[in-house]
This record gives structure tokens, C-alpha cells and sequence, in this order.
């Protein structure tokens, strides 16, 4: 079984910081949020990969090379428009050839795995076989509609007025037969070629198409807040390893990672932690829940539930919770006795002050 992972789209709403990276390699615990799902295949015994890139955008592929480190073969496949889920399909075609695939979006986390649904799908080889889960709101998702024994009824593309709770989750299972389907589709409203679209026409075409419900976790990596809710539940399950340097003067609670390279001295570490390689905590304090990023400074400062990309410094600010911090951003105090802040921020920054 061959795997395409798509990883196009603009990232809006995780502006400003898809100005500077598609959101596919923001981190999350540490780690790019596509990396993730790169292991998550790798798991399976997947290893042929296919991977959907915007045509004029380079960095994804730059930041993954070949795939040789994970222990796969990565394939970049450029879309030059974002045309839809089931175009990214149409430009995998040659790759793909006439066997099995796995299609998973590229900013869908997915920590549990899911080998037991791709187990599912080898046993039976339906058409399709979707992965769903149960949601409060699923006007938000495309929707799949189930008899009593798991097969597909029909599916929707967020609907004003859902006829099930159980939304698609970016993980679909195929075989060949998913290019007839998507040959014979027009555009939908949104002028792009819907995957539910083409799941559709093979159950009108009477081919059979089931679904498997996810029971871990899945995060939809979108906005800040997914980044964050994301971290917190992966830094969960990590393991202390501490590859640093960590003086006498400082205290460690919880588990904790400090990579190779990292020092810290007269701080507080309440884990769950994660301090990336070359980073120096000094003086400060690092609540739960947060992930440090490469060759970040913190001097005097206090920090949790957050995460901060590489190369952050910042200096005698405490108290920040919740955050999201860009590369090489700078935090730091105002001159003793200037009241006022100063801000040099980008297009569609969000800032929170305490009044």
C-alpha cells in the first residue's frame, strides 16, 4: 500500500505564522505536525509516500528531503491551485498506479495510530473505507451517514443541517477504483473537487464503501488553539530524557525532556516539558504543557501552556500562558520607568495584555 499525504493550502487561519512556514511544519511537542504523520504511516509498513505541495512553495519538501531519516520515500507532487482533496488525487495518479493507498491530510494528528483500521481495510478491500468519529458540531466536517452494519450510505460536505454526528476524519483508505470515481466528477459549490464527492459516486455506482470509527484522539491542526490543545495531549505521553545540562541550583517535577546541547540553571521545570536542543533556561520558570523550541534564551522569565518555535529569546517577562511564539521572536521589559509597550508585530497578530 502506497500513501498520499496532502499537504497544500494557505494556513489562514494560523496567520501570522504561515506568512513564515506552511502549518503542516509548525511543531507540536517538538515536533513538525506533518513529521507526525509521517511516522504514523511508517507505522503501518507504508513507505512509498506521495506528498501534495503548494508548486511554488519549496520549504516542506527542504524540510523533509528524501525521507531517508524516517525511513521512507517521500514523492512531491506540486498542485498548482488548491482545487480540492480529490484533485490531489487526480495529480497522483502516475504515482499512485493501481494499487491500495492511504490518503491523510498533512495537518491531522492522529497520536493513537491507525493501524487497526488499516488491518479493517486490507481484511475486506472495500472501494473506500472512510475513518470517522463522533463530534459535537459536525456542520464543521464532512459527514458519513452508516446503516447498522458500518457501510456508507451517503456522505455530505458540511452540512447546514447534519443527518449524522460522524465526521470525516482526514484518513481515508482506497483502492483503484477511486479514479474512476473522481474521472467522473464535476467541481462542487466551492469550485473545488470534493473527496466526499467522489466517495459518493462509488456508492451510487454500487460499489461497496464502509467506515471504521476512531476512538483516540484527533486533532485538525487549524488555528493556535488546535496547536496548543495538541501539544498538551501529545506532551502527555512523553518520556523523561535528559540529554542537557541541568545545574544543582534547579528543580525538575514531572517528566521532562531536555535535548542535547540545552542547559538549565537555577530554574523550575514542571513538566510536562519538552526543552529543544541548544536551548539555555536561566533563572526562570517553565510551567506544564509547554514545548521549547531549538536554540530558544530564557532569562528571568515564566512561561507555560505554550509553545515557542526556534530561536526565541524571551527576558524578564513572566507570567505568559497560552502562547504561540513565531521564530526568533523577542520578548522582553520596556526601560525601567517607560510605562508604555512597544510592539513591532506583523499582519493578523493577536496580542492579550493584562489590563
Amino acid at each position: 500500500m502506497k500513501a498520499l499525504v496532502l499537504s497544500g493550502g494557505t494556513g489562514t487561519r494560523l496567520r501570522p505564522f504561515t506568512y513564515a512556514m506552511p502549518k503542516q511544519l509548525i511543531p507540536v511537542a517538538g515536533k513538525p505536525v506533518l513529521r507526525h504523520v509521517l511516522e504514523n504511516l511508517r507505522e503501518l509498513g507504508v513507505t512509498d509516500i506521495g506528498i501534495v505541495v503548494d508548486a511554488r512553495d519549496r520549504r516542506i519538501a527542504a524540510a523533509l528531503g528524501d525521507g531517508a531519516d524516517l525511513g521512507v520515500r517521500l514523492t512531491f507532487l506540486h498542485q498548482e491551485q488548491p482545487l480540492g482533496l480529490a484533485h490531489c488525487v487526480v495529480l497522483g495518479r502516475d504515482f499512485l498506479g493501481a494499487e491500495n493507498f492511504v490518503l491523510h491530510l498533512g495537518d491531522n494528528v492522529l497520536p493513537e495510530g491507525i493501524g487497526a483500521l488499516a488491518a479493517r481495510f486490507a481484511a475486506r478491500r472495500p472501494a473506500a473505507q472512510l475513518v470517522v468519529q463522533k463530534v459535537p458540531d459536525p456542520r464543521r466536517f464532512g459527514v458519513a451517514e452508516l446503516d447498522a452494519d458500518g457501510a456508507v450510505l451517503r456522505v455530505t460536505e458540511k452540512p447546514d443541517r447534519p443527518r449524522s454526528d460522524l465526521a470525516l476524519v482526514g484518513v481515508y483508505f482506497f483502492t483503484a477504483e477511486v479514479h474512476r470515481a473522481v474521472a467522473a466528477i464535476a467541481p462542487g459549490r466551492r469550485g473545488e473537487l470534493e473527496i466526499t464527492d467522489a466517495v459518493q459516486w462509488l456508492i451510487d455506482a454500487g460499489a461497496e464503501v464502509r467506515a471504521g470509527e476512531y476512538g483516540g484522539y484527533w486533532r485538525d491542526i487549524g488555528c493556535a488553539e488546535d496547536v496548543l490543545a495538541c501539544n498538551r495531549r501529545l506532551l502527555e505521553g512523553i518520556r523523561p530524557a535528559l540529554a542537557g545540562g541541568v545545574d544543582a541550583a534547579s528543580r525538575l517535577t514531572g517528566p521532562v525532556v531536555i535535548e542535547a546541547g540545552a542547559r538549565v540553571t537555577g530554574s523550575v521545570i514542571e513538566g510536562p516539558v519538552l526543552i529543544g536542543a541548544g536551548t539555555v533556561v536561566e533563572d526562570s520558570h517553565v510551567g506544564p504543557y509547554t514545548a521549547l523550541g531549538r536554540d530558544c534564551v530564557l532569562r528571568h522569565a515564566g512561561i507555560a501552556d505554550s509553545v515557542t518555535l526556534d530561536g526565541v529569546t524571551i527576558d524578564r517577562v513572566g507570567g505568559l500562558t497560552g502562547s504561540l511564539i513565531g521564530r526568533a521572536a523577542r520578548i522582553g521589559r520596556a526601560r525601567p520607568g517607560d510605562g508604555r509597550h512597544r510592539l513591532l508585530v506583523g499582519d493578523d497578530t493577536r496580542i492579550e495584555v493584562a489590563a
